[in-house]
């Protein structure tokens, strides 16, 4: 791997397979910056995907490259536009849908400005993927002077690693040391079932991909399991929020638990959509995790909404008390972030926001299909 193309800016259209794919994974090992746009239409021109261009994305940024996906389509002048525009109008929705607090795990500056301009309470976890430990300095060097420009926006921001899987231990030492005063962390956590067999065996999907990239070079060295990477890797400074734990087992449960002030985030839709599955949330519970719901980025999910993951829990899990769930996207939310005493519940010398959930059971207290939420306060 080399770095002749550092600093440079490529955008590839086409980049979700074949040569355009090849194009961008060579563009990112020499360091570029990459923009992976694909509509992800069927050979006939017909139809849009998103997941074409977002697995190319994933699979630059496991390996220590940057990138972005691009769904729009490039025959039209207005199709770079729409990037920003997207960005704008999703940050105007979800403070519609009531939101006025909230975590955005990002690994560019391109949401700066519109943060800042926000409504919304923005905290920038900046994230930071390195699988090769030859890169880990280099990724350490870019991720820091993303917080440098995040500091500068005044943007409150913090350095947190992608995954247990994404992530060399030579990176994850770098990390521990850089991160040691943290006051919030996240990390993708046990969101794909292959994870376990990579980690453990380096094998199945996740090496496959490694392989077929051809970025990662040498022998890899990661972490035996995601307990180990909570336990022995990761800041144990402030709050820790893990992320998805679609594949979340009890045994893992219980090893990580000893870490304090640990949070649970649920994004059931872009579970949902990208594996077919939601986290056991049963499970969870059964074992006293703090719950916290989310939601991920507009590529696996048409919407950046609470409610509507909130809605699917319920779906799934109806036995659920209405005013848990409440909690999970409300307070519990803002104790993760360590904003409790300013937003999170209705008291006085607080601002969280009011609002009023309309159309719901208020027989048997659950959330439809219909149940919307109007921004009172």
């Amino acid at each position: 791997m080399a770095d002749r193309l550092k600093g440079k800016v490529v955008v590839i259209t086409g980049a979700g397979g074949g040569i355009g794919r090849g194009h961008a994974l060579a563009f990112a090992s020499e360091g570029a910056k990459v923009v992976v746009n694909d509509v992800g239409a069927a050979v006939t021109g017909q139809g849009a995907s998103s997941t074409p261009a977002q697995k190319v994305v994933d699979e630059i940024k496991a390996l220590g490259g940057e990138a972005v996906p691009n769904f729009d389509s490039v025959s039209v002048k207005e199709g770079a536009e729409n990037i920003l525009y997207s960005v704008s109008r999703a940050d105007n929705d979800m403070y519609r849908n009531g939101i006025v607090l909230c975590a955005d795990i990002c690994n560019t500056r391109l949401t700066f400005d519109i943060k800042k301009k926000s409504r919304i309470k923005y905290i920038n976890l900046l994230e930071v993927f390195g699988i090769d430990p030859e890169k880990a300095d280099h990724r350490m060097h870019e991720i820091k002077q993303l917080s440098s420009i995040a500091h500068d926006y005044r943007i409150t921001s913090w350095i947190v690693p992608h995954s247990a899987y994404s992530i060399s231990l030579t990176l994850f030492g770098l990390l521990r040391k850089e991160t040691e005063s943290n006051r919030i962390t996240s990390v993708h956590f046990m969101e794909s079932e292959c994870e376990k067999s990579f980690l453990k065996y380096h094998n199945g999907p996740i090496m496959e991909s490694y392989n077929e990239s051809g970025l990662a070079a040498g022998e890899l060295e990661t972490v035996e399991d995601h307990a180990s990477a909570v336990l022995e890797e990761i800041t144990s400074s402030g709050s820790l929020i893990l992320v998805h734990n679609t594949f979340a087992d009890r045994n893992t449960i219980k090893k990580v638990s000893k870490r304090k002030n640990l949070f649970w985030c649920l994004c059931p839709n872009a579970n949902l959509y990208i594996e077919d599955h939601v986290p056991p949330l049963d499970l969870l519970i059964e074992e006293n995790c703090r719950i916290v719901t989310g939601t991920d980025s507009l590529a696996s999910n048409d919407r950046l909404s609470i409610l509507e993951e909130l809605k699917t829990l319920h779906s799934f899990y109806p036995w659920i008390p209405l005013q848990d769930l409440i909690v999970w996207a409300t307070l519990n939310g803002a104790m993760a972030l360590g904003e409790e005493a300013e937003y999170g519940s209705i008291q006085p010398g607080k601002k969280p926001g009011l609002l009023l959930l309309q159309d719901i059971d208020l027989h048997k207290l659950r959330l439809l299909p219909e149940s919307r939420v109007t921004r009172l306060l």
